[in-house]
């Protein structure tokens, strides 16, 4: 990363009472205007990065760095981060306009400045007109975009977001997330993002940082991140994946539950143990019965979604998933050599 860093933190950590859960030995940067989304199973410490950054939450460990100032141990007024929670928590009995100008209101801003900043971050935010309502006036979009135009409008060092559409309809989310990621670019703000959606992870990032029992795996651009996973949990995790224990047989060859798989040339020893990746998407129908990496398969499932199908095939002693936007029957497939990936070992 050229840039310096608008959020730094280095060996970050913090343990909840009882010592096993929280984030450890976390160092991550965020780059003026880049986006990175951090994603995770339920309990691996996305919120708890959160609040770490923010100061909700004291480091045990490490620092907090923004904009180049340490900020470890001051407190969360002071770092100046613009924070969107899931629930919004705009104020019911405040008009629209009040609701985006109270963090210039706590910093004593006179009130035709205040109400000259709020209006012109509603424009922003295309909410241009709307000052005068109540909150109640408006749809779940329109208020998160408020609770957006709220946390920017004291020009914060970062923007943080907890699981901001969790609460939209699946229409409203996806019209969201491109508001998000307009508005993100359009401040040239450092942000983070916390998500359990795998395709707003993907469709938004411009990095994605995966956790896992408070322990950062892998961060990493998303076509970078679902290509080339860390390891078998970032492969299964992100995407739909398919993941075969095997034994290297020859410099191109493996033997797998699927039966015996030609691979790209490799330079592992003969007899070791090995994992593959093989994303379902790569898996290929074939009319033909013959040829290299060609198996028979068993349908066990076929959900059909318009557009593409997921199935479910017993290959050998495996099942194999795989998507595919063909509506013929089929009874074969081919794994193509280049598709199958050696996952790193530890």
């Amino acid at each position: 990363m050229n840039e310096k860093p608008s959020v730094h933190l280095e060996h970050a950590s913090f343990l909840y009472p009882g010592g096993k859960a929280g984030v450890f030995d976390i160092t991550l940067d965020i780059a003026p205007g880049e986006l990175v989304v951090c994603i995770g199973p339920s309990g691996c410490g996305k919120t708890t990065l959160l609040k770490l950054i923010a100061g909700f939450l004291p480091c045990s460990a490490g620092h907090v760095h923004l904009d180049g100032e340490d900020v470890t141990t001051t407190s969360v007024r002071s770092r100046q981060c613009g924070i969107v929670f899931q629930s919004y928590a705009l104020f019911p009995h405040m008009r629209v306009w009040e609701n985006v100008a109270y963090p210039l209101r706590v910093r004593d801003i006179a009130l035709g400045e205040r109400k000259r900043r709020a209006d012109s971050m509603l424009d922003m935010v295309g909410l241009g007109g709307y000052g005068e309502r109540l909150p109640a006036e408006l749809s779940g979009g329109q208020q998160q975009r408020v609770a957006l135009a709220r946390a920017l409008v004291f020009g914060p060092r970062a923007l943080l977001l907890d699981e901001p559409l969790s609460a939209l309809d699946a229409a409203t989310r996806v019209a969201m997330r491109d508001e998000i990621r307009r508005i993100q670019k359009q401040q040239n703000i450092a942000s983070l993002l916390i998500t359990h959606d795998q395709d707003e992870a993907l469709s938004l990032a411009d990095r994605i940082a995966v956790l896992r029992d408070g322990r950062l795996l892998q961060v990493a651009p998303p076509q970078e991140l679902y290509d080339h996973p860390a390891d078998a949990f970032v492969a299964g995790f992100v995407g739909r994946a398919n993941l075969i224990d095997a034994t290297v047989v020859a410099p191109d060859v493996v033997d797998s539950p699927l039966g015996c798989l030609m691979t790209p040339l490799h330079r592992l020893p003969i007899g070791a143990p090995v994992q593959l990746l093989l994303r379902p998407e790569r898996v290929e129908p074939s009319s033909s019965a013959i040829g290299e990496n060609i198996f028979p398969v068993t349908v066990l499932h076929d959900r059909f979604f318009g557009a593409s199908r997921q199935l479910e095939l017993a290959i050998g002693q495996c099942i194999l998933k795989i998507d595919t936007s063909t509506r013929e029957t089929f009874s074969n497939v081919h794994l193509p050599r280049d598709a199958i990936q050696f996952l790193p070992t530890h």
